[in-house]
């Protein structure tokens, strides 16, 4: 089968189309033929290893030394079942499904193998391969930390950082619950999210939020860009400031701010789940949210889409297409 192989850290380049062998399920696992496979802006960083100095040694051991351990990315995908082993019950061959691969990585191949207690779920007939591969990781880690946030009906809602895989979700969730909801980004993207529903949109080079006099019920920071006490000075009191992409100071720095002031920093990462996945994919099917997708590449072009991802104008979701 053919694949992207990841060699070892560094620019996009190190990404090459090669064939390899096409593994075989386990008793308790699933071939999937991917059709597609959404690229994460996290495939990026595992590819050159830019992490937070706090988790770079425990990463770095986990992902390998000196070379990548895992040979082939990809976060996200949708396929169809091939084969199952003989323990399937959950699944069966010529099911269409979608999800995530966890820490197993390996959706960048035309076939990968998972087990089939992990986080997948049939894809309806309505949605796309394309549209599906996108909800996995972007879509429930959006839904929970609203969730986490408690956003309710007639709330403020500022969004840092908005027009990516997390945000363009989580504005379209946001208005769902009933929130105001005001986003930040380049203006290169506020158009889009102004068509996703957002209520207000600030282009972060040209107007700092936390100036405009506005407070707050809470603040999404999906990039971890916003500043920390210009933040907590833009919420309300009971304010909900909440960060998706933290290092170990700003969780010490959290924490202190939960113990002893009045409003609360949440940094906790999405367990993601197969109910979240049908949950979301009922509410694309009802025309309630969608994905946005900003271009799809062919598999051989992964470089290509990593180098678009890393240039900083990327709209919601780049997917590659594999079959």
């Amino acid at each position: 089968m053919k694949a992207i192989i990841w060699p070892k850290y560094g620019p996009p380049e190190v990404l090459q189309l090669e064939e390899v062998d096409k593994p075989a399920p386990a008793d308790n696992e699933l071939l999937i033929k991917v059709v597609a496979a959404n690229v994460f802006p996290g495939d990026c960083e595992m590819r050159r290893f830019q992490m937070h100095p706090s988790l770079w040694l425990p990463i770095r051991i986990f992902m390998g030394i000196r070379k990548p351990r895992l040979k082939i990315l990809g976060q996200e995908l949708a396929g169809e079942i091939e084969a199952v082993g003989k323990d399937v019950t959950r699944f069966k061959s010529g099911d269409q499904v979608f999800g995530a691969t966890a820490m197993k990585l390996g959706a960048y191949a035309e076939y990968v193998c998972l087990p089939e207690n992990y986080v997948l779920a049939l894809k309806p007939d309505d949605v796309s391969y394309e549209e599906a591969s996108t909800l996995a990781v972007g879509g429930i880690h959006a839904l929970h930390f609203l969730r986490k946030g408690n956003v309710k009906s007639g709330e403020r809602i500022l969004i840092y950082g908005a027009g990516g895989c997390i945000g363009t979700y989580a504005v379209q969730l946001a208005k769902l619950l009933g929130a105001e909801v005001t986003t930040v980004d380049s203006a290169s993207k506020l158009d889009m999210l102004s068509d996703i529903g957002a209520d207000h949109v600030i282009d972060y080079a040209e107007e700092d939020f936390s100036n405009n006099g506005i407070r707050y019920d809470v603040i999404f920071d999906v990039v971890g860009k916003s500043s920390y006490s210009r933040s907590l000075y833009s919420l309300q009191a009971n304010g909900r400031y909440l960060l998706a992409n933290v290092g170990l100071s700003v969780i010490l720095r959290g924490l202190w701010t939960s113990r002893f002031g009045d409003k609360k920093v949440i940094f906790a990462l999405a367990n993601l789940n197969s109910e979240d996945l049908v949950y979301l994919s009922d509410l694309l099917v009802a025309g309630k949210i969608k994905s946005v997708i900003d271009r799809c590449y062919p598999l051989a072009q992964a470089a290509d889409a990593h180098s678009y991802i890393e240039s900083g104008c990327k709209q919601g979701h780049v997917v590659l297409t594999v079959a």
